[in-house]
């Protein structure tokens, strides 16, 4: 019975696999009830961009970011192909998708089976687990660059108790309001920042150089593979990380199916409290960053969707070379980011994160903070 209840949790990447009522009326108040509330997302792009190219080297840093670019593209293509071969399978079968929505391990598990779903899970989850640690600690991080009056971990405390919240929004389509506030925080804290740098300058003195360590170097290149692998920052994407995990949880107790918000938000809190007690152990935002990039990312973006492309689609079109170019493209794919991304990065991550550790110690009360702030 255990092992039946453990393969029954589902998660998803950024979708939920629900059944909604449809209600439908005409009224001004309902359609404008409905625009803010249900459905909607918002994705930024990655603050660490700067670090990363300050690791590499401007030149580098073009360079990768134009690569990483193509090959996020790629895969993003294959996971695109993967539904569709999924979808069309089942329809052929008579499955009725109007009430469903598909999610990725679903994919998985119907192209390729349970291990593969398994697999699946496994490094979603997981990278989804990190990823909302990353939000949460980037919350406290950009907030404290417009407010340093308290330090980072204070500031930590105060974003885990906000986003605790997101244990009362029911699922990704009751994030539109967010959505806008999220746009309009981001774009005042861009601003703040672009503004503030214009005004006082550069600080005397600074030198600008390209890599001085090979470790630095591929930390910066792993930063720019997560970076079209997943989204950072904002207290909305750490709804839209968590919520999935939130839905395993619930699965796996058997409380998925209530329609009692004030339950699930109680069964959830279990999942939120450790992600807020990860912020806090670990406040190493950059360093995190290249580390979930390199051993998560890696897989659950690039590796997985080229291997399961190439056991499940049928013959590609000509376009892409038939079965030589796609075979070429995807094992190019899988080998350079398990050697370059997993194995070059995941050195270079787990070194300058382990060396963070013994720099700051655990708990740091203010990472990376000014000496005379700490």
């Amino acid at each position: 019975m255990a092992s039946e209840k453990v393969e029954t949790v589902v998660a998803g990447n950024y979708v939920e696999m629900e059944r909604e009522e449809e209600e439908k009326s005409s009224s001004t108040k309902t359609k404008l009830s409905r625009f803010f509330w249900h459905g909607g997302s918002v994705a930024q792009v990655l603050l660490t961009l700067p670090y990363s190219f300050s690791q590499l080297g401007m030149a580098s840093g073009i360079i990768f970011q134009l690569f990483y670019g193509l090959m996020g593209s790629w895969t993003a293509y294959l996971i695109s192909v993967l539904y569709v071969e999924y979808r069309t399978r089942k329809e052929r079968e008579k499955v009725d998708f109007r009430n469903h929505v598909i999610q990725w391990f679903e994919v998985l598990d119907g192209l390729l089976g349970k291990h593969w779903r398994n697999i699946g899970l496994f490094f979603n989850c997981t990278f989804l687990l990190f990823g909302s640690v990353i939000q949460l600690i980037a919350c406290a991080s950009n907030i404290y660059y417009i407010n340093d009056n308290l330090d980072k971990r204070t500031w930590t405390y105060i974003f885990g108790a906000c986003c605790a919240t997101t244990v009362f929004i029911p699922s990704f389509h009751n994030y539109r309001i967010w959505s806008f506030l999220g746009l309009i925080m981001t774009t005042y804290t861009s601003w703040y920042l672009t503004i503030a740098s214009l005004l006082h300058g550069q600080v005397e003195g600074v030198q600008h150089s390209g890599p001085a360590k090979m470790v630095l170097y591929f930390t910066g290149a792993t930063n720019i593979l997560y970076t079209f692998g997943g989204h950072a920052v904002t207290f909305i994407t750490f709804g839209f990380a968590c919520t999935p995990l939130y839905f395993v949880w619930e699965k796996f107790v058997g409380i998925h199916e209530t329609k009692s918000l004030f339950k699930r938000a109680l069964t959830r809190l279990p999942v939120v409290i450790p992600i807020w007690f990860l912020a806090i152990i670990f406040p190493f935002f950059g360093p995190i960053n290249s580390t979930v990039g390199s051993l998560l990312v890696s897989f659950t973006v690039y590796i997985i969707p080229a291997m399961a492309h190439m056991n499940a689609v049928e013959r590609p079109p000509r376009i892409v070379g038939g079965w030589t170019g796609l075979y070429m493209m995807n094992i190019f794919v899988v080998a350079w980011v398990f050697i370059i991304g997993f194995g070059f990065g995941g050195w270079a991550s787990m070194i300058n994160f382990v060396h963070q550790i013994d720099t700051f110690g655990l708990f740091a009360k203010c990472y990376q903070c000014p000496k005379h702030k700490v």
